[in-house]
């Protein structure tokens, strides 16, 4: 028997049994359901239905059943029929490589999107699906910590990903909005292992700075410090000549130092949500284990690498003990949590801003460069530069309501 293909589109207040209604009129005529999704904002229901049904005198009567039951949830129905040759074209995009695009910032303004959405559309893309993953934002109270994202499923073939994501970075520096472009596999939706870097990452300073303020030398040492960020100077060699400056500084001074570490914005959400979906942490540093070790305990993180101080008599040598941490040096460690975790590298994250870790940014099935410089932004895959640590879990697909269950 021939066949008709309807959409039927659904719009109105929202109320319970409303699906169930509509659904129990295709179910007394034998109707297939060959597609169906649901949006709903401000209590205003977006419904639609795509379904199969006997052509002739079936198919005008559950139209006309359809139209009496919207009338009874007073709500408004509309029909539009679709042929099977355009189906079948719709149904043949389902092998299109899909995207993920997460829009990140304090607050999203209609021309961030806007031009989002016209670089998804210049290049012929579809957007599939738009998704909020923060929680709505009060227009009266003043929110403590100002958060908005949206995630856009899109889907087509990409000839320049790079043209692409040269775009999104251009965006973002324009409207002051971080753009997150990934490849919708298996692996992003199954990631299992979160690696920091610690200074300026998981903590708002550069701990080697604040120790030469105590031995005296801040000035000399920020200077080392920033030019290595920078990847101007190799980091092995600022990282001798700083330790070098720091002989003579007492050990007595290095509690006090770990004890009022200021944990970047975030974190801690971050951390509680990440461990109680089981993911592993680690903590993978060009700074100090005596730092990276006390954060381990006060934020539960599973691992830590970073360099150890040499001490003597009391006293900072000028030292160290063992090979230093550089950016090569984190990602060997990243690929040895892996290892040992039996994780797959695509299903892990790095974090880090400086040039040391664009090593493991790189490798890392996503890498996020956090409140970075420009040239580790515009290397890394991903950049979080609008709001705190916790943005991770956005890129991550975590809507909110699932976050708060551990904040």
């Amino acid at each position: 028997m021939a066949k008709d293909i309807f959409l039927l589109n659904i719009s109105g207040r929202d109320k319970p049994g409303l699906t169930s209604g509509l659904t129990s009129v295709l179910a007394q005529y034998g109707a297939k359901i060959l597609d169906i999704g649901q949006a709903n904002i401000h209590d205003t229901l977006s419904l639609g239905m795509m379904f199969e049904i006997d052509a002739g005198e079936t198919s005008s009567a559950v139209q006309k059943d359809l139209l009496f039951k919207a009338y009874e949830l007073d709500v408004t129905a509309t029909f539009k029929s679709i042929s099977l040759e355009d189906y079948e074209k719709w149904v043949n995009l389902q092998g299109k490589d899909r995207y993920i695009i997460t829009i990140l910032g304090e607050k999203l303004a209609a021309q961030q999107i806007s031009q989002v959405t016209q670089a998804i559309s210049d290049i012929g893309l579809n957007i599939d699906n738009i998704k909020r993953l923060t929680g709505r934002l009060s227009l009266v109270r003043e929110e403590e910590y100002p958060r908005a994202s949206i995630q856009l499923s899109i889907r087509g073939k990409i000839e320049n990903k790079s043209e692409l994501t040269e775009k999104f970075i251009q965006i973002s520096k324009d409207l002051d909005v971080d753009i997150a472009f990934q490849e919708d596999t298996i692996f992003r939706r199954n990631r299992r292992l979160v690696c920091f870097d610690m200074d300026s990452t998981l903590i708002q300073t550069e701990v080697i700075d604040e120790l030469a303020e105590l031995a005296g030398v801040g000035d000399e040492v920020r200077a080392i410090t920033e030019s290595a960020m920078q990847g101007e100077i190799d980091f092995n060699e600022s990282f001798t000549k700083r330790m070098k400056l720091l002989k003579g500084l007492s050990e007595d001074l290095l509690q006090n130092v770990a004890e009022n570490l200021p944990i970047t914005k975030g974190a801690k959400r971050l951390i509680e949500t990440l461990h109680a979906y089981g993911f592993k942490t680690a903590i993978l540093s060009g700074g100090f284990t005596y730092f990276g070790n006390y954060l381990k305990e006060k934020l539960d993180i599973d691992y830590v690498y970073a360099n150890e101080l040499e001490i003597k008599d009391g006293q900072l040598t000028g030292g160290y003990i063992g090979e230093i941490v550089d950016g090569d040096k984190k990602a060997e460690y990243l690929k040895l949590i892996a290892k040992n975790e039996e994780i797959d590298i695509g299903q892990t994250i790095a974090v880090g801003d400086g040039a040391n870790d664009l090593p493991m940014l790189n490798l890392a099935g996503l890498g996020i460069a956090f409140h970075a410089k420009p040239k580790v932004k515009d290397a890394a895959q991903s950049s979080i530069s609008s709001i705190g640590l916790d943005g991770v879990l956005y890129l991550l697909g975590y809507h909110d309501r699932h976050i708060d269950l551990y904040d």
